[in-house]
């Protein structure tokens, strides 16, 4: 028994070692940014909606445990076993959103929901970094492997993938994994004409979308022509965001997580500037941007074009989940409803994130492997 501890310890120290310890640390510091803006937006939020006041606090916390194990037992494994897992939750995901469309929840005229027990799940949102690591193997396999038709699949698992989004409808949800699919195009080596059909792609769904689904059609007339629509959060939001000042008002001092009905979700940047200030606020935009940018730098030394892809596809999702969440508190979007990953309050959204920076973290190690898919 003993000799098998010693295996396991050595096991984990030597993974540990290969791990990026800037990428890692920089996920922990998010980690804590989400745990103080949940608990500084949280009680307000309850509180209009009749709960007591820790009831999103208490939410929040049954999910970090698992999500911070998800992340570092992904960030373990190998990258075989990355995309084995990643194909197994991928084929779940699946599943679960043929079932939401036909047995879902339906939430602001969207079915993306399903019950499991007292926990409400998302399934889309474990697609996301698994579809990124399932079509990163199958563009690399097509780029390497004579015969196999990896582009193929690729096209046509996305277009499953697309059409369920769609049927949903989750609009937003849709133009991420076009973005993740389009980059990781461009990574392969696809010709430029396919990613420019992708970004056609995405501006007809979305013009189908404002003419199909009221809501949607609803949020962009918002966006569009303020004054012919309630835009009561986005006007709160940024009337917040422009008295802030340097170091806001303090911990648990500010109003408008009272006053917003999405101060944990889609606003919780609006909170965040309230009671920490334009400098603490600066700091969390900093840490997303590091993130990303050190996954890039990273990315740009492997000698693996799997891991190549797959990263890429990851922080694309990383990356464009946050420009969506920060564009639309600052009224350069419409609203979406997109969290900010690892911030916003919402624990589907939180594992499946840890699996995303899980697997970041698992094919950017440092090892010595030729061009290949191992």
């Amino acid at each position: 028994m003993r000799g098998i501890g010693l295996k396991i310890q050595s096991f984990c120290i030597n993974h540990y070692r290969s791990m990026d310890k800037g990428l890692l640390n920089g996920i922990f510091i998010l980690l804590l940014f989400g745990l103080f803006l949940t608990f500084a937006a949280s009680p307000g939020v309850a509180e209009r909606n009749h709960y007591e006041p820790y009831h999103f606090i208490k939410r929040q916390l049954v999910f970090i445990g698992p999500a911070v194990f998800v992340m570092m037992f992904t960030a373990f494994l190998s990258f075989k076993f990355v995309r084995r897992l990643s194909g197994i939750i991928l084929l779940g995901a699946l599943i679960g959103m043929v079932w939401v469309l036909l047995f879902g929840v339906e939430v602001k005229g969207a079915s993306r929901w399903m019950n499991i027990g007292p926990i409400g799940l998302q399934p889309s949102e474990f697609m996301k970094p698994a579809f990124a690591v399932v079509c990163a193997w199958l563009l690399a396999s097509g780029r390497l492997i004579q015969r196999f038709p990896g582009y193929v699949l690729s096209f046509v698992l996305f277009f499953i993938i697309a059409g369920l989004l769609f049927l949903q409808p989750d609009i937003g949800m849709l133009l991420t994994v076009i973005a993740i699919f389009g980059v990781q195009l461009f990574l392969s080596g696809i010709p430029i004409s396919v990613i420019v059909f992708l970004g056609g792609l995405a501006a007809s769904g979305i013009v189908m979308a404002y003419f199909v689904f009221d809501h949607v059609h609803a949020r962009i007339n918002r966006f569009l022509s303020p004054e012919q629509g309630e835009a009561y959060q986005v006007e709160k939001s940024m009337e917040t965001l422009k008295n802030a000042g340097w170091f806001g008002k303090g911990p648990g001092e500010g109003v408008v997580k009272y006053e917003l009905p999405d101060a944990h979700t889609d606003f919780i940047l609006a909170v965040s500037a309230e009671e920490f200030g334009f400098i603490i606020t600066a700091v969390l935009v900093g840490v997303f941007a590091y993130i990303v940018l050190r996954g890039f730098w990273l990315m740009r030394g492997e000698n693996n074009l799997f891991c190549q892809i797959a990263v890429g596809g990851l922080l694309t999702q990383i990356a464009f989940q946050a420009i969506v969440n920060m564009g639309s508190t600052l009224n350069l979007l419409p609203t979406k409803g997109m969290t900010l990953p690892f911030i916003s309050y919402g624990g589907s959204s939180l594992v499946s994130i840890g699996f995303a920076f899980g697997a970041i973290l698992a094919l950017t190690k440092r090892h010595t492997l030729s061009r290949g898919l191992e």
